[in-house]
């Protein structure tokens, strides 16, 4: 434990329900690197669904922890700003000093002029081109796993394979990969999770994260015609060529993250989930045809980005309460997707839930994430190969969370495949 956990009360041993309710801060990281979160979320759906947390790391916020007030949101982009200048996405604001615009944090028209620009690398005609690329990866990968002794199933499954897609949507130099993992796990890191010590270190490597892509920049830039990567995209449409440095860095971290922390969580959480429900584990290897929606059901159950923040830009009232013009308001995915009044036995993985598909993980509105299709598309052919190989994946023991209040991922699994 931190200093700074328990300067601010972080008690891993404390009842959700024995703490003051306007005490309660979900925001501390150290909830979630512990799976102690969902009390919590659980009290405040039933007793505050629009919560006012007065104190914490990241100042005051509100708490949305129900389903349809999520939705209500997340899908009212006029009253609800996005906008970096206002704080950004997190609940942790944006820092003044090194402001990284993106189109996610940005409100219409810039934003969807900007999303325009990347959508056509996950056009369905693209993500067909890609399916056979990302089978012939996965098929590599698994066929190179140890049988009968424990290994990492985060390093040589879920980063792997998402890093080698993000090499590809990029065009990025391809013995270089892990670098975007690292790029992608410092950009989000809290202070006290080992990847960085403090804020300036964070600055200092995402600067050299922005010369190695201002270098890729320069060589696309100057190509007679574009390429169908990313950077090809960005330095070729009229819209994004003049981009700022801070905001052609803003844009790269957002496709690095939403590239590589929803699709490598949900294959860590995936194999989790069905260790966890084993019921669930023999029915998929029964009917391998329940595979397109089982992935919706993980990716739910999950919920790789636990939150997303907006600013209000006006009072307005929500669930009974009055939320104030420039309040940080944070949708709390984490908790909607477990809304027992939406989802049955919500907090169980059910691989055939009629309703999987209706999750919040993706987010709705203008903001949803725009490589969903393609995220779905690397988880299905990951179980499609696995239940050819391997009809069990034993987790052994208790995996290694995050520490972070807005990935919610695992930094380690320790895996058996028997045979």
């Amino acid at each position: 434990m931190t200093d700074a956990a328990i300067d601010l009360g972080y008690r891993p041993d404390a009842n959700a329900y024995d703490i003051p309710l306007d005490d309660i801060d979900v925001s501390q990281p150290e909830l979630f690197r512990d799976n102690v979160h969902w009390p919590y979320f659980e009290r405040l759906r039933k007793e505050a669904p629009v919560h006012y947390c007065r104190d914490s790391r990241f100042g005051p916020y509100w708490s949305v922890t129900k389903y349809n007030d999520i939705m209500a949101v997340d899908t009212n982009h006029a009253v609800f700003s996005s906008e970096s200048t206002l704080g950004g996405i997190t609940i942790r604001d944006q820092e003044e000093d090194f402001p990284l615009p993106m189109f996610i944090a940005m409100d219409p028209p810039k934003h969807d002029e900007q999303r325009k620009v990347v959508s056509p690398i996950v056009a369905p005609d693209n993500l067909a081109r890609l399916e056979g690329t990302i089978r012939e990866r996965i098929c590599t990968i698994f066929d190179k796993l140890p049988r009968n002794e424990p290994f990492d199933w985060v390093d040589n499954v879920s980063i792997e394979l998402t890093t080698q897609m993000l090499a590809t949507l990029f065009d990025f130099p391809w013995e270089e990969r892990r670098k975007l993992t690292y790029w992608s796990d410092v950009a989000t890191a809290d202070e006290n999770s080992g990847i960085i010590s403090s804020l300036e270190e964070r600055q200092e490597i995402l600067l050299e994260c922005g010369a190695y892509f201002t270098n890729l920049w320069n060589e696309r830039v100057n190509a007679p015609e574009p390429g169908n990567d990313l950077i090809s995209m960005l330095s070729h449409s009229p819209v994004t060529k003049n981009m700022t440095p801070q905001e052609y860095l803003g844009n790269v971290i957002l496709l690095i993250v939403g590239g590589n922390d929803t699709t490598r969580n949900s294959i860590s959480g995936g194999l989790l989930a069905l260790n966890e429900h084993p019921a669930e584990y023999q029915k998929l290897r029964d009917n391998p045809s329940v595979i397109p929606n089982m992935v919706s059901e993980i990716i739910r159950w999950q919920t790789p980005l636990a939150h997303m923040r907006r600013t209000a830009l006006e009072d307005v009232e929500l669930g009974g309460q009055q939320i104030k013009k420039g309040d940080k308001v944070v949708m709390w995915y984490v908790s909607g997707n477990r809304d027992d009044e939406v989802m049955e036995r919500a907090d169980e993985c059910l691989i055939d839930r009629p309703n999987a598909r209706r999750h919040l993980s993706f987010g709705f509105g203008i903001h949803r994430c725009v490589g969903n299709r393609l995220a779905e598309m690397q988880l299905r052919i990951v179980w499609e190969e696995a239940l050819k190989r391997f009809p069990v994946i034993e987790v052994i023991e208790e995996p290694e969370r995050v520490l972070s209040s807005f990935v919610k991922g695992y930094s380690r699994m320790m895996v058996k495949i028997p045979g």
